[in-house]
This record gives structure tokens, C-alpha cells and sequence, in this order.
């Protein structure tokens, strides 16, 4: 009966059972050996005549289990993780500025003093005066077609890793069209957006198609174009600030008639 039995269940080859059928006679017909005996010979068996539908089946489950299962490269990083990256990269940006050389930082920290002096000073006195506004806008488009210039002292020596081709001599004549228009604009606010625009293409120039520019001065570019992206900003806020007082102002003069 036990062959038989065993023949259904674990699959077991002919030969195989004439192999273990002496066993079966030396150990009589006692429960307890008969069950143990089972259990060795499932053992024995089961890796020799298991069906191969149920190890694709074990194989599927598994790479199943694996999809459910998140890799390490895939998580999420912690806040703690991301603020130290981000001190790291401050860290590493402030020494570099160390490296630059001082005549090219005191002279680069001292052509943002006009533009942070007209909003600051505006602010102060709590009056906005279109006269230093236009002439904050002036010194922007100077300052903006200097940087448009520079890229043809970078790629005209001989030895320069960048070309005098169309790319780098074309891209430099760029920002001053920009500052060009900005002047052509009768409102100030629109002349600032055009010298926002104009100091984003030429810092985007600077950092991502010269990428041979020293780490210092790449960092010099960033703090410079935020300080004055934000003076500009600060002065069309100004402006819209004393267009609203001078409107309600108006409407109370007019409500006092």
C-alpha cells in the first residue's frame, strides 16, 4: 500500500521503488517506523522527482517578492541626510570663494553696491524715486553686457579650451540685446523683468556650456546674479507699492469731494 501511495504523491520513478522496497521489509510494520521512514524518503525523493510546474511557481513567487521589495538606492533620503548634503555644498562653495583672487572679488562685491543701494535706500526713506530706478536699470544693462562680452576674452586666446566658434561668440551677443530692449521699455518694471531674464541666460552660459571656468569664479557668478536678480526685484516691488498708496490716495481725495 505504501508504495503505492508513494508512487501517487511524490512521483516516484519504477526503479526507485524497487530500491526502496527492501527497506520497507527490513523495518516491518510498525507506525512510528513506517512514518519516519516517510518522512527520509520525502527527503530523498522530493528533489529527485518534484515537479519542475512547481519550481517555476517557487521561481515566480520569488521575483514577486522581490518587485514588493524596496532597494536601498530607492529610498527616500532622511531631512537629516539633505541638510547635511546642503551645509556640505555651502561649506564647499565659501572656501572656494577663499581661493578667488581678491582683486576679482573686491572688485565683483563692489559693482553690486549700486545695485543694492538704490532699493535699499528707496526703502529707507520709504518714497520711490523713478529717477534711481531708470538708473539702476542703466547700470543692470551695462552690467549685463559685460558679462555678454567677457565670453569673447575667454575664447579668443589661442590657447583657450573654448572655441571662437558660432556657440560661444554668437551666445555673448545675446544678454546685451537683452539690455538694449530693457532701456527701450518707458516702464521700469518691465525694463527689470528683461535684466532678470538677460543675467539668467548669461549665468546658465557661464555655468553650464563653460564648464573650464575655475570653481571660484562659477561661485561668484551665482552669489552675484542672485544679488542683483533680487535688487531688481525689490525696486519693480517698490514701484508697485507706491502705485497702490498713490491709487488709494486718489480714491480717498476723490470720496473727501
Amino acid at each position: 500500500m505504501f508504495p503505492l501511495i508513494q508512487r501517487c504523491c511524490f512521483h516516484t520513478p519504477f526503479k526507485l521503488q524497487k530500491l526502496t522496497a527492501p527497506r520497507l521489509l527490513l523495518y516491518g510494520k510498525n507506525k512510528t517506523t513506517c512514518s519516519s521512514l516517510g518522512l527520509q524518503l520525502q527527503r530523498d525523493v522530493c528533489p529527485l522527482s518534484r515537479s519542475p510546474h512547481l519550481n517555476v511557481a517557487s521561481i515566480y513567487a520569488t521575483k514577486l517578492q522581490g518587485l514588493h521589495t524596496s532597494l536601498p538606492f530607492f529610498k527616500k533620503k532622511t531631512l537629516k541626510e539633505s541638510e547635511t548634503k546642503a551645509s556640505g555644498v555651502l561649506k564647499r562653495s565659501m572656501e572656494s570663494l577663499k581661493d578667488s583672487p581678491k582683486p576679482a572679488l573686491y572688485l565683483s562685491l563692489g559693482g553690486l553696491i549700486p545695485f543694492v543701494s538704490i532699493p535699499l535706500s528707496m526703502a529707507i526713506q520709504g518714497t520711490y524715486y523713478p529717477e534711481l530706478a531708470f538708473a539702476q536699470i542703466m547700470y543692470g544693462a551695462v552690467t549685463v553686457s559685460f558679462l555678454g562680452g567677457m565670453r569673447w576674452g575667454f575664447a579668443l586666446p589661442e590657447n583657450s579650451p573654448a572655441k571662437p566658434d558660432w556657440l560661444n561668440l554668437g551666445n555673448s551677443t545675446i544678454p546685451p540685446l537683452f539690455a538694449c530692449q530693457a532701456l527701450l521699455f518707458k516702464d521700469v518694471t518691465q525694463g527689470a523683468v528683461m535684466l532678470v531674464m538677460a543675467l539668467g541666460i548669461a549665468l546658465h552660459y557661464d555655468i553650464s556650456l563653460l564648464p573650464t571656468y575655475p570653481r571660484w569664479f562659477k561661485v561668484l557668478r551665482v552669489v552675484g546674479t542672485l544679488v542683483m536678480v533680487f535688487s531688481l526685484l525689490a525696486t519693480a516691488a517698490l514701484k508697485a507699492i507706491s502705485e497702490i498708496e498713490q491709487s488709494n490716495s486718489r480714491n480717498e481725495w476723490r470720496s473727501t469731494k
